[in-house]
């Protein structure tokens, strides 16, 4: 069963609409036609694949799945406001920020004069040396761009594979954090990136490195399989694309052979902004960088993050957020909701308790606009080419009335497609090969990378919270950190983004990746030998890869051998579908913390030093739950469950192992430390102000080597309350 059983249970979780009927109120002003668009996009986002909670049950089981890929092909195709008047409102602190920045530059500056100038200026040679633009130099040019220059306004691009644009410099930039490791991947050396050629080029100065090139590129939308041109501000899709990421280049490691493209995140408008500014604020910036490096440290696939740039010359933006008077009305309001509610009587006490810790946390949109500073975040990937990009292309070619170049210019992408992500620089095939051989390629090798990717989210506790097909990558890459959540209290319908819907909650990822690889399929089934029917027999299998990933999660997570039997990797899927999955909802454990003292207690267990009650007790009753007591029949329930969890390791054959290989296992499929958004929101204020002490403690305990046992112990346990149930850490638009 795909996730089958995950919301056997969640129906109860309909109370909150019952508790809160009517909805709360929260006093909106009529904000800015900029805030009410954002509340537009939110509602029409949510409402984009509507379901109600029973039907998102079903829709997650694995034979729904297997259904429905048999007739795929027939659808249709149709609290800022309170964390500033808490903390950064205080003079002393907006003070002492200034003092610590004023001062840090001053280092900055005087590190500058006193290093190796020359290595320094040789960034732009050392670039421009390994530079490669394959995008611009294989595939199709915009042939309105020169006419439509500079290009930093929304419009129809109608054809073109990319349109040449430059991005916009921040004023007076400054390096807050870059990844060493990305460095040196690309071919850079580490002190390049505090040289001033570094921090104008990929701060939006591409004048700082003549000969590089920049452009942005166009994709279509589809959602949970559907196509959608109501999002471009035209009406027909031509609008839509790249808004605030500009490419910079490409590179080809000398040494490596690896090829990657450089993206400005925040660079600037470009015809796809649909009439936003094309910025990025220091907020999201820091949680794009931490949560991209974080991913790679903890084995996903995933973009990378090369340097994190923000502006001291003043340049902003507005942004919808949570006010501290409307977080304090709205708490007040769903705090008088407790456990004793006559309206809570039929359920038990845990029951009772886990409810009202999901209506204290009931989603809102932001109710007020705050002004951000700007910044960017340099990702970096072997190519950024979306499910989303080859959609455009194959709406354009199956046309009636398409023109021979719509076709060819799906086939050069369908060909570059494969040249960048699933073939060596040297190799030849993908521009050699039969078109319909190419595409039977790059779907199969999609469907390995997507599965693996989305069955590791799964596994870490993470929800990417937008997972339309333009925000999936053929090659199955995490990217888009922008609605993302790692999960506090586990719920299989946590999402962060306030229009994620149910479509995007943790739990229904799977389904979403099967829904995204359908439109993968679509977009070149004409382009296969056996059309429509061979497209259908791959989404199949597709559906069962995905399942034998998650199984292989669950295997791991309890503590199964990678190369245990099917037979034992079934019985630890039922495990955790049948009874663990059930508990962890109805208790609230906490994600992370369970899995992670999990290994301790099979440490115990194995060695038969404790019983089951005794090691729940030690290990997780008070550690890894937000439950604040457990009756004797829950643990008694816990117990039994940790015996049959035992009971399976050993009879299949993990008793062969020693104690330590066992937990050894745990330990590396189940991280100490992940970014949690409370950790997330004390490194982008502290930024804010100045201060980066932060955001590099984060950096280390997340983005290092998240699974060891390190010396961060303040970031690992239980998120704090508010964590759990304000506007802006619990949840955001």
């Amino acid at each position: 069963m795909l996730c089958g059983v995950l919301y056997r249970k969640i129906s109860k979780i309909s109370f909150v609409s019952l508790v809160l009927s009517p909805s709360v109120p929260t006093k909106r002003k009529k904000g800015s036609k900029q805030q009410e668009k954002a509340r537009n996009f939110t509602k029409d986002s949510s409402r984009a694949s509507p379901c109600s909670l029973p039907r998102f049950r079903r829709m997650l089981s694995s034979s729904v799945i297997k259904q429905g890929t048999a007739c795929l092909f027939k659808r249709s195709s149709c609290s800022r406001g309170s964390r500033h008047s808490s903390c950064l409102c205080s003079r002393f602190i907006q003070h002492e920020g200034q003092r610590q920045l004023q001062h840090q530059k001053k280092m900055t500056s005087a590190s500058a004069t006193a290093g190796n100038s020359g290595a320094r200026e040789a960034v732009a040679d050392r670039l421009k040396s390994i530079s490669n633009h394959s995008w611009v130099e294989k595939l199709n040019p915009d042939p309105e761009a020169d006419a439509n220059a500079p290009n930093k306004t929304s419009r129809r691009v109608k054809s073109g594979h990319f349109v040449r644009v430059q991005p916009t410099p921040l004023k007076r930039p400054a390096l807050i954090i870059h990844s060493r490791k990305v460095l040196e991947d690309i071919g850079l050396h580490e002190g390049d990136e505090s040289s001033e050629t570094f921090v104008r080029f990929f701060s939006g100065d591409s004048d700082a490195i003549p000969g590089m090139k920049t452009w942005a590129t166009p994709y279509a939308l589809s959602i949970m399989g559907q196509k959608h041109t109501s999002n471009c501000p035209f009406g027909t899709g031509e609008g839509y694309g790249d808004g605030r990421a500009i490419s910079v280049g490409e590179v080809v490691n000398p040494k490596t052979k690896r090829r990657f493209e450089l993206q400005l995140k925040g660079g600037g408008q470009t015809p796809f902004c649909r009439g936003a500014d094309g910025r990025a604020v220091l907020r999201s910036s820091v949680r794009e960088f931490i949560a991209s490096e974080a991913m790679y440290a903890l084995g996903i696939p995933t973009t990378r993050a090369l340097s994190l740039i923000r502006s001291e010359g003043g340049d902003v933006s507005n942004r919808p957020w949570y006010s501290a008077s409307v977080e304090k009305q709205v708490s007040k309001q769903l705090n008088e909701v407790t456990i004793d509610d006559p309206r809570l009587a039929r359920f038990d006490a845990s029951e009772r308790e886990a409810i009202v810790g999901r209506v204290r946390a009931q989603k809102r949109d932001p109710d007020t606009m705050i002004q951000e500073p700007n910044a960017i975040t340099t990702r970096v990937a072997p190519s950024f080419l979306r499910v989303g990009h080859l959609d455009l292309f194959s709406r354009r070619a199956s046309k009636p009335d398409a023109s021979p170049l719509q076709k060819q210019e799906l086939e050069m992408l369908v060909r570059h497609c494969y040249f960048r992500e699933f073939s060596n620089e040297d190799d030849s095939w993908s521009s050699t090969a039969p078109i319909e051989d190419v595409a039977r390629a790059v779907l199969e090798k999609s469907a390995t990378g997507i599965a693996f990717c989305v069955a590791g989210w799964l596994r870490v506790g993470f929800c990417q919270g937008n997972f339309n097909a333009d925000n999936c990558l053929v090659a199955g890459r995490t990217m888009d950190y922008g609605p993302f959540g790692f999960l506090d209290a586990y719920d299989p319908a946590f999402a962060k983004w306030t229009g994620s819907g149910d479509h995007f909650a943790f739990a229904a990822q799977p389904q979403a990746a099967v829904a995204n690889y359908f439109t993968l399929c679509s977009a070149l089934a004409m382009l296969l030998k056996g059309k429509e029917a061979e497209g259908n027999a791959l989404i199949e299998t597709f559906a069962k890869t995905i399942e034998n990933e998650l199984t292989n999660v669950w295997a791991k997570k309890l503590g199964f051998r990678d190369d245990a039997p099917s037979t034992s990797k079934a019985t630890a899927r039922d495990l955790y579908d049948e009874t663990i999955h059930d508990l962890l909802y109805k208790h609230r454990a906490d994600w992370t913390v369970f899995w992670r003292e999990l290994s301790n207690v099979a440490s115990e267990l194995l060695s038969r030093k404790m019983s089951a009650k005794e090691a729940f007790s030690t290990f997780l009753e008070k550690k890894a739950f937000y439950k604040s007591a457990f009756s004797e029949q829950e643990i008694e329930i816990w117990a039994k469950a940790l015996d049959a969890w035992i009971a399976a390791l050993t009879t299949s054959g993990e008793n062969e192992t020693t104690i330590g290989e066992v937990v050894s296992r745990m330990r590396r499929a189940n991280p100490k430390y992940v970014p949690r958004e409370y950790m997330l929101v004390e490194a982008y204020e502290a930024a804010e102000v100045g201060d980066y002490s932060v955001l590099r403690e984060v950096f280390k305990a997340c983005c290092e080597d998240p699974y060891e046992e390190g010396e961060n112990s303040k970031y690992y346990g239980l998120a704090p309350e508010e964590a759990l149930s304000k506007g802006g850490i619990a949840f955001m638009s």
